[in-house]
C-alpha cells in the first residue's frame, strides 16, 4: 500500500502559527507595554523558548507511540489514569478560561463600536450576550462548515492586519520603544505562555507530516518562530504609539480590560484606523471563538462518550458556551484575567509541566526508545520544570493578592 504524500513545511509552519496567533494577540502589548519594548521582548523570548522546548518534548513522547494518538491517550500510557483525569480538568478549564475571555473581549469591542460609530451606550454584558448568541450557533454547522468559514475569516483577519500596520506606521514614536520598566515584565509571561500555545496540534502533525519528525522539528520551531515575528511587529505598532500614561494610554487600558486595537483606535482619531482597528479585533476574536468552541464541544463529546446528533449537538453547544457566558455577564471586564488565568495555571499545566512528566517517566522508568530526545538529560527537565513551577506560582500569588503590579 502507498504511503500518503506528507504535508508540506509551508503548511505545517502555518498550522503551528495559526494555532498560536489568536485574539490572546490583542491584549499582548497593553499587558506588556507597561515594562517597555525591550524588556517585554526577554519575557517573549522567555515564553517563545519554554514552549517550543516543551513542543519538541512532545514530539518526542508522541514518537514512542507507532500509531495516531492524542494527549489524553499519551498522558493515560505514561502517566496512569490519574494523570489522565489532571489533563481531561484542566483542558476544560482552559477551554472555558478562553472562551471567557473571547466573550468578554466581544462585550468590549462592541459596546465601543456602538458608542463611537453610532452614539448608542449599551453595557459590556449585553455586547457579549448578542455575540454569543449571534455567532454561538454557527458552531451547530458542524467541523466541515465551521473550517470554510474559518478560512474566509482569518483571511479577513490577515487583511485588516496588515491594513493596520500600513495605516499606522507612520504614527510610530521611536522614543517610545526606548521606555523600560523591568520590575513589571515578569506580569505578561502568563499570557505569553497562550500565545504560543500550539502543543495539541502536534499529533495532527505527525499525521500531516507521515511521522517525519525531521520535518516536524522544523516546523514547529519555524512556526514558533513566524508566531513570535508577528507578536513583534505588532508590539512595535502599538508600543510605538500608545504612551504608558494619561487618557487612552496602556495604564488605563489595562484597567478598563481594553485591548491594544482599541488603545490605538483612542490614540488616533482616524476614522480608517479606527475602522481597520476594531475589524481586526471582530475577526481575531471570532476566529479564536469559533475555533475554542467547536473544539470544546469535540472535547465534550468525547469525554462523555456522546454521538455527535442533532439533538447530542445542540445540548453540548449549550454545555460549551453558557457557563463562559454566564460568568463574563457577571463579572464583564474579564478579558486579561483570563488569559492570565488560561496561562499561568492551565497552559504551564498542560503543556509544561505534564509533558516534562511524561518525558520523565517514559525515558527513566518504562525505557521507552524514541528515535528523537533533546538533549540535556535529567538536568535540562529539571531546569525546564523549575521555570514552568515558577509561572504556575508566580500567576497563583497574582490571584490570592500576594504580589501586584507596581503602581
Amino acid at each position: 500500500q502507498r504511503m500518503k504524500r506528507p504535508g508540506s513545511l509551508w503548511g505545517g509552519i502555518l498550522l503551528i502559527a495559526g494555532s498560536c496567533i489568536g485574539a490572546g494577540m490583542l491584549g499582548l502589548p497593553i499587558i506588556t507595554g507597561i515594562a517597555g519594548f525591550f524588556p517585554s521582548m526577554l519575557m517573549f523570548f522567555c515564553a517563545w523558548a519554554f514552549m517550543t522546548l516543551t513542543g519538541l518534548l512532545m514530539v518526542e513522547v508522541n514518537a514512542w507511540f507507532p500509531h495516531q494518538v492524542n494527549m489524553l491517550s499519551m498522558i493515560e500510557k505514561t502517566l496512569g489514569r490519574g494523570g489522565k483525569a489532571l489533563c481531561w480538568v484542566t483542558y476544560l478549564f482552559l477551554f472555558y478560561a478562553l472562551l471567557v475571555a473571547y466573550i468578554s473581549g466581544s462585550g468590549n469591542l462592541f459596546s465601543t463600536f456602538l458608542s463611537g460609530g453610532f452614539g448608542v451606550q449599551i453595557p459590556i454584558w449585553a455586547g457579549s450576550l448578542f455575540f454569543v448568541i449571534f455567532f454561538g450557533g454557527l458552531v451547530l454547522l458542524g467541523t466541515r462548515k465551521v473550517d470554510l468559514w474559518n478560512r474566509v475569516l482569518m483571511g479577513c483577519k490577515i487583511f485588516f492586519f496588515l491594513s493596520l500596520i500600513w495605516l499606522g506606521v507612520k504614527y510610530i514614536r521611536p522614543t517610545f520603544l526606548l521606555r523600560t520598566n523591568p520590575s513589571t515584565a515578569v506580569f505578561a509571561l502568563p499570557i505569553l505562555i497562550t500565545s504560543f500555545g500550539f502543543h495539541n496540534m502536534i499529533p495532527s502533525l505527525f499525521t500531516y507530516m507521515n511521522r517525519d519528525l525531521k520535518k516536524i522539528r522544523l516546523t514547529i520551531i519555524a512556526g514558533s518562530c513566524f508566531a513570535f515575528l508577528v507578536y513583534i511587529i505588532w508590539e512595535i505598532l502599538v508600543l510605538g504609539i500608545v504612551p504608558i500614561g494619561g487618557p487612552g494610554g496602556l495604564i488605563e487600558s489595562l484597567k478598563q480590560d481594553r485591548e491594544g486595537s482599541q488603545a490605538l483606535a483612542m490614540m488616533i482619531r482616524s476614522p480608517w484606523l479606527a475602522f481597520f482597528s476594531q475589524g481586526l479585533a471582530f475577526f481575531a476574536i471570532l476566529t479564536s471563538f469559533l475555533a475554542q468552541s467547536l473544539s470544546l464541544v469535540h472535547f465534550l463529546a468525547d469525554g462523555f462518550k456522546v454521538k455527535k446528533e442533532k439533538k447530542e449537538s445542540i445540548a453540548l453547544c449549550l454545555l460549551a458556551l453558557i457557563p463562559p457566558l454566564l460568568l463574563s455577564l457577571v463579572y464583564p471586564q474579564l478579558f486579561f484575567k483570563a488569559l492570565n488565568f488560561a496561562g499561568g495555571i492551565c497552559a504551564v499545566i498542560l503543556f509544561g509541566i505534564l509533558p516534562i512528566l511524561m518525558v520523565w517517566v517514559g525515558r527513566y522508568r518504562k525505557e521507552l526508545f524514541s528515535p528523537y530526545e533533546i538533549r540535556g538529560g535529567r538536568w535540562f527537565l529539571v531546569f525546564v520544570a523549575c521555570f514552568a513551577l515558577f509561572i504556575f506560582f508566580f500567576q497563583i500569588s497574582v490571584m490570592v493578592g500576594w504580589t501586584s503590579l507596581p503602581g
